[in-house]
C-alpha cells in the first residue's frame, strides 16, 4: 500500500539546486536505524530484487563507484529523441545537494556514507507554444545498503519538514504531495524503496505555477533519481512520462551492472 505523506512550511531567501535532489537533510548525519528520527523507510523486509547481485560486481571504493556511475546514468537517449544536454551538464562530483533547515536547497561536501554521486542536466528545448521542459537525473553510490536506504528516510523527512522549497534565486517548488512504495507493492518491482514527488514549480524566468514531479529508487547501496520541471504548454501527463522513463532506464542499466554472470 502506498504511502501519502503531506506537511507545512515556507522557503527563505538562498541559494541553490534541487533538481539534483539524492541527498539527505542534514548533509548524512541524520537519522540512524533504532534513533528517534526514523519514519521506519529503513532496510525493507518486503524488498524485491529481479537478480541477485555479484558481491564482487559492487563498488567498494570511490573509484569503482563513479565507473558504476557512468555505466548507469542518465544520457539523452534514456528520455528520448527531443531531450538535448543542458550547460552545465555534470554537477561538481565532490559536492551535492542539501536542504537547509531554512527550505532552501546547497551545494555541500558529500556524506561519509557516500563513495560518489553524479547529477545530469538536460532539457526539451522550447518550441511553438511551449516552454524548455527541464529534467536532471542523479545517481548516488553509498558504502553500505543500510546508508541508501537511510537517505530515502531522509528523503521523506524533506517532503514533511519542507512541503514549499526554494531550489535557486527565483525558483519555488510546492506545495508538494509525497508517497512511498516498498517493493512488490503494487506496480513497484523494479527497486527495493521507491519515492515521489508531484506539486508545482514557479520561475521567475519561466512563470508558473508549472507541473513538478520527481522520483527516487533505491536498490543495494545505490540511489537513482529523475526530476521533471514543466514550462508553458507542457502536460503533466509529458513530465511524468519523462521521468518515468529516464528512471527505469537507469534501474535496468543497475541492474545488468551488478547481477551475476551466468
Amino acid at each position: 500500500m502506498a504511502m501519502v505523506l503531506t506537511g507545512c512550511s515556507s522557503a527563505t531567501d538562498g541559494p541553490v539546486k534541487a533538481e539534483e535532489r539524492s541527498a539527505p537533510a542534514n548533509g548524512g548525519t541524520g537519522a540512524s536505524p533504532g534513533s528517534s528520527g526514523s519514519t521506519g523507510a529503513g532496510p525493507s523486509a518486503n524488498a524485491t530484487e529481479s537478480s541477485p547481485p555479484d558481491t564482487v560486481r559492487l563498488p567498494r571504493t570511490p573509484s569503482a563507484a563513479r565507473a558504476l556511475i557512468d555505466r548507469v546514468m542518465a544520457d539523452t537517449d534514456s528520455f528520448g529523441a527531443e531531450v538535448v544536454k543542458r550547460s552545465p551538464y555534470e554537477s561538481d562530483p565532490a559536492t551535492w545537494p542539501v536542504l537547509g533547515e531554512d527550505c532552501v536547497w546547497q551545494r555541500q561536501k558529500p556524506a561519509d556514507s557516500v563513495l560518489a554521486t553524479l547529477t545530469r542536466s538536460f532539457e526539451v528545448p522550447a518550441a511553438a507554444g511551449k516552454g524548455p521542459l527541464r529534467l536532471a537525473a542523479v545517481v548516488t553510490v553509498h558504502r553500505t545498503r543500510e546508508d541508501a536506504t537511510w537517505e530515502m528516510a531522509e528523503s521523506i523527512e524533506e517532503s514533511m519538514r519542507c512541503p514549499t522549497q526554494k531550489l535557486r534565486e527565483g525558483e519555488l517548488i510546492g506545495p508538494l504531495l509525497a508517497a512511498a512504495l516498498l517493493g512488490g507493492e503494487a506496480t513497484q518491482t523494479n527497486s527495493e524503496d521507491s519515492l515521489s514527488e508531484a506539486g508545482q514549480y514557479q520561475s521567475s524566468e519561466l512563470g508558473g505555477p508549472h507541473h513538478y514531479s520527481w522520483q527516487q529508487a533505491q536498490t543495494l547501496q545505490f540511489t537513482v533519481a529523475v526530476t521533471g520541471k514543466g514550462a508553458k504548454g507542457r502536460t503533466e501527463r509529458e513530465v511524468d512520462e519523462l521521468v518515468v522513463q529516464a528512471q527505469s532506464a537507469m534501474l535496468a542499466r543497475l541492474e545488468s551492472a551488478v547481477e551475476k554472470q551466468s
